[in-house]
Order: C-alpha cells, then sequence, then structure tokens
C-alpha cells in the first residue's frame, strides 16, 4: 500500500496548518469538515451554490463551477491545499489528474475521482478488467441507441445517466414502450448534461448494501454491513448491521477490496451491492463516505466521516467496532422554497436514543434531503422504527 501521508502540522490559519480542500461541501461534506477541524486541520469548502451545509463549518468558502476546469484549477492554486478531497461526482476530473501530475494530492486518487465520475469508467473496470460478477449493461448515445439496448438486455431493466448524484434521472423500463420516458428523465437528471446512458439488467435480489471499506497506514478495514432502501436510486432509509450469511460478508469484502485496491489511495470508500439468493453482485462504488452510511453517526465508535479523515491524514485506523444496531431515516421536500424551517425536531429528539441531524441547506427541491433522523437500539428492527418514527414527525414548513 502506499507511503503515509503523515506529518505533524500546526493550528488552523497558522503558517504550518494542514489543509484540506474539500470539493463539494453538502450534509456529507459537512460532516468530514466537522471531523477534520476536530483534529486541527484548517478547512477550505468549495460547492457550486451559496449557502451549502459545510460553508457554515468551514474556515474559508468559495462558490466555483466544479465542471469548470480552469475555475477548478483557479481556486486550487490560491489556496494551495495539502488535501483535495471530492466530495460529489460532478468536477472536473481531468483538471485533478493534472494537479496531481503537478504533485497536488488528491484524495483517494485523482484517478478513483475519474473512474468513479461515470458510470462508465467504474463499470468497465469492474466487469471487463477486474472480472467482479455484475448486471449486463450496454451503454447509449441517443435515443435510438437506447431502443437497442433495451431490446438487448431485455425488460424490465434500469436505465441510468452516466454521471448523476442521488439516484436523479435513474429509472426503471418496464417495457418497451417506456424508453422514451427513460431517456428524456435520464437527460433531466444528468449532471454533466452528457446524452450518455447506461442500460443495467434489473437484478432480481433479496436486498442491497453498502459495504464501508476504509484503506489506511493500516491496511483494509470494513465497517459491518449496511442495508439499505432506495426509490427512484436515491437512499431513504439504512441500517446496520445488514443481516448476512458469513459466506456473503466474505464475499462482499472480496469484491469490495479488489475494487478499492485497483482505485487505490487512502479513505473510505461507499462499495455499493447486491444480495441475491445465489450470488453477491457489484453494483457501484463512490470513493468517499456514503450517504447511507450516515447511519454510522450512531452506531459505530468512529462514524464513517472520522475514519475518512484519519485515513487520508495519515493516521492508523484500528479495528472499527460497532456498539449497537441503528437505523436512519432520511425528511425529504416535496416541493422548492427559500423561506421554510424544518419544524418537530423536539419530537423527534423526544424519542428514546435519537440523534437528528438537520442539514442547513438554504433551499429546499422536489425530492431534495432536508435532514436525517438516526435512532439506535438492541435490535435493528426496533432502531428502524424508532427512526422511522422519528423520520415522521419532522416536517418542512
Amino acid at each position: 500500500m502506499e507511503k503515509p501521508r503523515y506529518k505533524p502540522y500546526g493550528s488552523p490559519l497558522s503558517s504550518g496548518a494542514r489543509k484540506m480542500m474539500l470539493l463539494g461541501s453538502g450534509e456529507l461534506g459537512k460532516e468530514v469538515a466537522i471531523e477534520a477541524q476536530r483534529l486541527g486541520v484548517e478547512t477550505i469548502a468549495v460547492d457550486r451554490y451559496e449557502g451549502a451545509p459545510a460553508f457554515a463549518v468551514a474556515h474559508r468558502s468559495y462558490v466555483v463551477n466544479m465542471l469548470d476546469g480552469a475555475a477548478l484549477r483557479e481556486v486550487i492554486e490560491r489556496e494551495k491545499p495539502d488535501l483535495i478531497v471530492p466530495e460529489i461526482e460532478a468536477i472536473a476530473t481531468p483538471t485533478l489528474v493534472e494537479l496531481e501530475r503537478e504533485g497536488y494530492v488528491v484524495v483517494p486518487t485523482a484517478n478513483a475521482a475519474r473512474l468513479t465520475m461515470d458510470r462508465e469508467g467504474i463499470r468497465r473496470l469492474a466487469a471487463e478488467t477486474l472480472g467482479l460478477p455484475t448486471a449486463k449493461y450496454a451503454f447509449a448515445d441517443s435515443l435510438d441507441e437506447l431502443r437497442a439496448a433495451v431490446a438487448e438486455i431485455g425488460t424490465p431493466c434500469v436505465v441510468k445517466p452516466i454521471m448523476s448524484s442521488s439516484g436523479k434521472g435513474q429509472s426503471v423500463c418496464k417495457t418497451p414502450d417506456d424508453v422514451d420516458a427513460c431517456w428524456n428523465y435520464a437527460m433531466e437528471g444528468g449532471r454533466a448534461k452528457r446524452a450518455r446512458v447506461i442500460v443495467e439488467e434489473f437484478i432480481r435480489f433479496d436486498s442491497e448494501i453498502t459495504m464501508l471499506t476504509v484503506r489506511s497506514v493500516s491496511g483494509t478495514t470494513f465497517c459491518a454491513p449496511i442495508g439499505h432502501v432506495q426509490k427512484d436510486g436515491d437512499y431513504i432509509e439504512s441500517w446496520q448491521p445488514h443481516g448476512m450469511s458469513e459466506s456473503q460478508v466474505l464475499e462482499s469484502q472480496r469484491i469490495a477490496k479488489t475494487v478499492t485496491d485497483a482505485l487505490g489511495g487512502y479513505g473510505l470508500y461507499g462499495v455499493e451491492l447486491f444480495l441475491a439468493p445465489d450470488k453477491v453482485y457489484f453494483s457501484e462504488v463512490s470513493p468517499r463516505p456514503h450517504d447511507t452510511g450516515l447511519v454510522t453517526l450512531g452506531t459505530q465508535d468512529l462514524s464513517e466521516f472520522a475514519l475518512h479523515v484519519r485515513a487520508i491524514l495519515g493516521f492508523p485506523v484500528p479495528t472499527i467496532r460497532l456498539l449497537t444496531p441503528g437505523a436512519s431515516r432520511t425528511l425529504k421536500a416535496v416541493d422548492g422554497r427559500t423561506d421554510f424551517v424544518v419544524a418537530g425536531v423536539d419530537r423527534a429528539l423526544g424519542l428514546p436514543n435519537t440523534q437528528v441531524r438537520v442539514f442547513g441547506k438554504p433551499e429546499t427541491l422536489p425530492g431534495r434531503r432536508m435532514a436525517v433522523a438516526i435512532a439506535t437500539a438492541d435490535t435493528v428492527e426496533d432502531a428502524r422504527a424508532v427512526a422511522g418514527d422519528a423520520a415522521g414527525l419532522l416536517r418542512i414548513e
């Protein structure tokens, strides 16, 4: 594995400070910034809109179109961060590759950010280079090509933009008559507005999980598997641990280690897998904390965010301890507005062993995550029930 990156550093804002720049400053970036500051790191938050959640806790912030390579390079060269930490997919990754060649440290690596930015790069790596089990797939650059790909894969199948976040633009094509609607939905949801989609075989799976995988000076370690429920490709509920056989756990860890070893670097990866009755399938991987891993804020001695920061700073990561079963449930907006309040937090926090994170986003949008409730209990089933009750008490007014 790579050489340690740790070196002693001074206080934030001093000449000897260790500087971390977050490219993407949503709810996950906010937690990363908080953990970095706990270890005395100077943090710089960057996002495409003013008032992003991590802006409230970082030392400095910038509003930048991160798909604009020149604009991205300008802010990085101005700040000269010790660590560049991508927190979203929509970034000019060729610029990150160039900057890494010039000596900047991109977490976990610029190549990992490049490959996982679009679904084509990571799917070809997993299936064609590494030989990991995946759903059958095809790519399409036009509506006519999508019709041909759907005919090849068969229905039902899943249609996704090559690049999107939080499931945007993802849909299930149930019959050939749905192709036009799926294409239009993918074009609306893609982050980089690339007219290219992936068509995937619809896997009949029992459940889907996230295997949080940490690469550090201590080697590769895994968190207890996280089960989750998605709607239109976007997470709404997660729980830990997810019940699995020993063979499923070992196979999931093998797949996760194989793909993260290929991507390299230090940090936490979120590896998504499908559990079918006879096989474990690789689905996707994110080279950063995963939204389903918000549950670890209540369940583990070190959350996924603390693990990520420790790993990328070059600190050892000891055995990861699951302290208690737990679950998370999100609060999503139903419309768009800038004048709103998140109500019901007092009632939600009145439930036993419950936490609430209000993300502090400046405006609501249909389907946008605005808060999450996290509950712990003696069993996953009880934790899921309490988290669901807590999230049900939250509302946007």
